[in-house]
């Protein structure tokens, strides 16, 4: 197993897979805002929430839906600003793990990442963390 890396690089290469593994799973998480509702304790992210009220059409009352799932379609995300922070959030995970996935790649293979392809995978993962990190701080978290 030959690599093109040194022991920077590995090193590098880990602590990328590690940090968009964790970006990742903060994406998918619905636990960004916790609150409560209808004395129901409810969460929501970007991309998923859980215990969430619907209009009982039967009932003509509103009733609290009390399991996680993502919104039914991207029109259902609740603002623009929301819709804009899932587009943006997600498109920095997707370059954190390209880059994360490659440089591990590049651990098994030789010649694989030279000097330069590392200097723009440094970029592209600098691009992607700071898509991943933006939304958060726009939005107050």
């Amino acid at each position: 197993m030959a690599s093109s890396l040194t022991c920077a690089g590995i090193i590098w290469a880990f602590l990328s897979f590690l940090c968009a593994a964790a970006s990742c799973v903060g994406f998918f998480m619905p636990y960004w805002l916790l609150g409560s509702q209808l004395e129901k304790s409810v969460s929501f992210g970007t991309f998923r929430r859980c215990s969430y009220p619907v209009r009982d059409e039967t009932s003509q009352m509103t009733v609290m839906v009390e399991q996680c799932g993502r919104y039914a379609s991207f029109q259902a995300i609740p603002s623009a600003e929301w819709r804009i922070c899932t587009v943006v959030t997600g498109l920095g995970c997707g370059l954190l793990l390209l880059v994360a996935l490659t440089a591990l790649m590049g651990c098994c293979v030789s010649e694989l990442i030279s000097r330069t392809v590392g200097r723009v995978a440094g970029g592209i993962q600098f691009l992607g963390g700071k898509c991943s990190c933006s939304c958060g701080e726009g939005m107050g978290m």
